[in-house]
């Protein structure tokens, strides 16, 4: 019993070892894979010919239970065009999902129109509301170029008298969706100033 409990020991220790050199061995690999993504999604919701800095490093964190759907930090990225801000992509979450939150992104421009909404991750029904996944449906694309404006009432679903069209079968997952992009643009437009100005840079303490 000695002998096969030493046995036991070595052999977890060996396949502790051998996934500690893995995870260091691909962390940096991981890593640029991450910043990759995140430069491609950054690219769909400000184009690249509307600014001339690092996007991916001009992050700053963002709070707002009430208009960004998290108790948590989310990140912002600051868009400059020859060190002038002149848009921002904004993460937000859509709470009320139908399986659950819904975490998305919105580049909006100084003139409060979107450049562009992409679905970061959901848990939404496979068939009927993942059509707010670009791969599944072109439906995210109908919010580019659109111009936000204040007090906007039109800002829902048709089903609920507004402008956007929901999914066949499916209302709670768009209805949640556009909300979460009108509370998101509604917090640029109220801290516009203070995010380019003084925001906490990504990589600093947050809470």
């Amino acid at each position: 019993m000695l002998k096969n409990g030493l046995i036991l020991g070595i052999f977890a220790l060996l396949c502790t070892g051998l996934v500690a050199l893995v995870n260091g061995m691909t962390k940096d690999t991981i890593y640029q894979q991450q910043q990759q993504q995140l430069k491609s999604t950054l690219t769909q919701v400000i184009p690249d010919d509307f600014h001339n800095n690092d996007l991916v490093n001009a992050c700053v964190w963002v709070n707002s239970p009430e208009l960004l759907g998290s108790k948590e930090d989310l990140p912002a990225y600051i868009a400059k065009q020859d060190n002038q801000p002149v848009a921002i992509a904004i993460e937000a979450i859509a709470p009320d999902g139908y399986n659950g939150e819904i975490k998305l992104i919105v580049g909006i421009d100084n003139n409060n129109q979107l450049l562009g909404v992409r679905t970061l991750t959901h848990q939404e029904t496979p068939g009927l509301g993942d059509k707010i996944e670009l791969r599944k449906s072109d439906w995210v694309t109908t919010f580019t170029n659109i111009q936000w404006t204040t007090n906007d009432n039109t800002w829902a679903v048709k089903k609920d008298g507004g402008k956007f069209d929901q999914f066949t079968g499916a209302t709670i997952t768009p209805r949640a969706y556009v909300k979460a992009i009108n509370n998101a643009v509604n917090f640029v437009v109220q801290n516009r100033k203070g995010l380019y100005q003084s925001g906490r840079k990504c990589g600093e303490n947050h809470e």
